[in-house]
């Protein structure tokens, strides 16, 4: 069995997965609970007119999401994890930038047709 070792002031890839785990549940939040609607939808705007531009606007942040989803749940695998610390911290910066893109999508588009 071999022992891998940190040098020191080596950041875990834990802790930005776990941000990263935060950034995704403010975009689960955000298309899936309503607070996207509630943010973007004005008083002008119909009803439905906002949930078919929400809608299209989630689709093309939804797919910045699963890239993040996937880097993230990637980097904590238990064998990358161990034995490729360095390449498993940068999958974890690859989703930390696809969360923020998802989640600039997500606004830019939602203040637009505002």
């Amino acid at each position: 069995m071999g022992v891998t070792t940190r040098t020191p002031g080596a950041v875990s890839p834990v802790i930005p997965a776990l941000a990263n785990m935060l950034l995704g549940g403010l975009w689960v939040v955000s298309v899936f609970a309503g607070w996207g609607f509630q943010a973007f939808c004005g008083s002008g705007e119909s009803t439905e007119s906002c949930v078919d531009r929400l809608a299209m606007v989630s689709l093309l942040s939804g797919l910045f999401a699963v890239a993040a989803a996937t880097c993230t749940a990637a980097a904590l695998l238990p064998p990358l994890f161990r034995k490729y610390p360095e390449k498993s911290l940068l999958l974890v910066g690859i989703a930390t930038a696809s969360w923020l893109i998802a989640l600039a999508v997500l606004y830019v588009g939602g203040l637009v047709g505002r």
